[in-house]
């Protein structure tokens, strides 16, 4: 039950964050899943991806509405987005957990200095 409950609020707090920020799947459900739910790494990312449809397909439902999308844009990342995760999945078994670990808080790391600064 408490592990129901967690997942729930994950997504609803990723969400929300997606919906604001364009952002929630790899910056918030992937740390959550490890650090709050106890998954590892790999299994985190995997799950991450897995739940990205849903609420992909609703962001392009609203924001598509409203004229928000970009189309030839979204075209061009969605055509880019199938063929890298299609690399990363066939890669992914081959890499530790641990030096998976080790990239993804770099990229944070990096991703936040870089928006922090003007």
């Amino acid at each position: 039950m408490l592990a129901t409950l967690r997942s729930v609020t994950l997504g609803v707090v990723a969400g929300v964050v997606s919906g604001l920020f364009g952002v929630g799947g790899g910056v918030l459900v992937v740390p959550g899943l490890v650090l709050w739910m106890g998954l590892d790494q790999r299994r985190a990312a995997a799950t991450s991806l897995a739940t990205i449809t849903v609420s992909a397909a609703t962001a392009v439902i609203l924001f598509g509405r409203a004229s928000a999308v970009d189309w030839p844009a979204a075209g061009y990342l969605l055509i880019g987005a199938a063929v890298g995760v299609r690399l990363a999945a066939r890669y992914l078994d081959r890499i530790p957990n641990t030096l998976l670990t080790w990239i993804f808080a770099t990229l944070m790391l990096v991703a936040a200095v870089r928006l922090a600064l003007p």
